[in-house]
């Protein structure tokens, strides 16, 4: 075949060219393994509705009296079906946390930096001042959450949240904290169970404190793709499991690829994070653990995790406790060490002495499939 001019075989030239790029790029994706791409990021997309309201255009007051649950229900109820911003300017609005402010999807929970959504005291075992439950799309940023736990009027029940998410997807909380909750200062969970269970899934936690809540910093029950990033659980105390985190599906339903980056569980009565069955594919890259009155990271029964980069120190039992059925677990390039205090102090020894007994990595023996390597831990006599 013979060509008619130049432009023609440049032409044709460039088009061999481009044919071949793209079937390279074609075999580089197909071999390049599904774990090279991070399902996680700190800042996801969410597709919230273009419609902007104030909670005080809808007769919130803020003045820390008032009942403003109605108020606030109104404004999210009047946006359109695409969704839109909910605005709370600065002032402490009381919320009826056994009704609850419920969230529908593509809406954003917007409030300003001295802005207190507050629980009014109750004596219920159950209660949420914010629910997301089966919706998608929503984003809730700023402000502070506080619970009821120093004025609550009942004794019994450990299930009162300041956000409650279940059901939902591509949830993004931030720049936000939880505090003072008669249960959980946050749970992200599932609806339903068994063959049924909806879960939770693509729920970002960024710049979270939770503190001082009476069970747990956050739980997270049935979810998949559950990101904790920059965040902070310190100070769960008063009913089991005390736990800065605690990710415990029980029978509901599987938690899968949970990731904990750059967080701190400090100072909580119970662990700083334990993990039960029915967890798969967890990651803690970044976390500090210091100073829980059980383990900084007790397990017992996940299934691949993976603890890198984390300092698990000056815990009152072990460092890590790695227990019951756990398995596939790689522990690597942490430092743990000046862990088991509790018997230190008792004898009034000094935590940053050396021990006899191995005090800050512990595997039981059901535990299968578990390496340690290139990890700071403290020295022996």
């Amino acid at each position: 075949m013979q060509y008619t001019n130049n432009a023609q075989v440049s032409n044709l030239n460039l088009r061999r060219k481009l044919l071949i790029a793209a079937a390279t790029l074609a075999l580089a994706a197909v071999a390049r393994p599904a774990s090279a791409t991070n399902w996680w990021t700190t800042t996801p997309t969410v597709s919230i509705g273009s419609t902007v309201l104030d909670v005080r255009n809808f007769g919130a007051m803020g003045n820390g009296v008032s009942d403003d649950t109605a108020a606030f229900q109104a404004a999210i109820d009047a946006l359109p079906s695409s969704g839109g911003t909910i605005v709370v300017p600065n002032g402490n609005y009381m919320i009826n946390a056994l009704q609850g402010i419920n969230l529908r999807s593509h809406t954003r929970l917007s409030l300003w930096g001295g802005a207190y959504l507050k629980a009014i005291p109750n004596n219920a075992e159950r209660y949420w001042i914010v629910k997301a439950w089966n919706v998608n799309n929503v984003e809730i940023e700023g402000g502070y959450f506080v619970g009821d736990r120093t004025q609550h009027q009942g004794s019994t029940g450990q299930w009162g949240y300041d956000i409650n998410i279940e059901g939902s997807s591509n949830v993004y909380v931030h720049d936000t904290t939880l505090s003072n909750s008669w249960g959980d200062g946050i749970l992200v969970g599932g609806t339903g169970s068994g063959n049924t269970v909806v879960v939770s899934t693509g729920v970002t936690l960024n710049r979270v404190t939770s503190t001082n809540n009476r069970r747990q910093g956050l739980t997270i029950a049935p979810a998949t793709q559950v990101y904790v990033v920059n965040s902070s659980f310190t100070g769960s105390n008063g009913t089991a499991p005390q736990s800065g985190i605690d990710i415990e599906p029980q029978t509901q339903g599987d938690t899968q690829q949970v990731r904990l980056e750059n967080t701190t569980l400090s100072n909580n009565a119970g662990n700083g994070l334990e993990v039960h069955e029915n967890v798969s594919i967890l990651a803690l890259n970044g976390v500090t653990a210091e100073n829980n009155h059980g383990y900084g990271v007790f397990t017992d029964g996940p299934s691949g995790v993976t603890i890198t980069h984390s300092n698990l120190s000056e815990n009152y039992l072990f460092g890590v406790d790695i227990g019951g059925n756990s398995s596939n677990v790689q522990i690597t390039g942490n430092t743990i060490e000046w862990n088991g205090d509790t018997w230190f102090y008792a004898h009034n020894v000094s935590i940053l002495s050396e021990g006899w007994n191995l005090r800050d990595v512990t595997i039981a023996s059901t535990a299968t499939d578990v390496t340690q390597s290139n990890n700071v831990i403290s020295p022996l006599k």
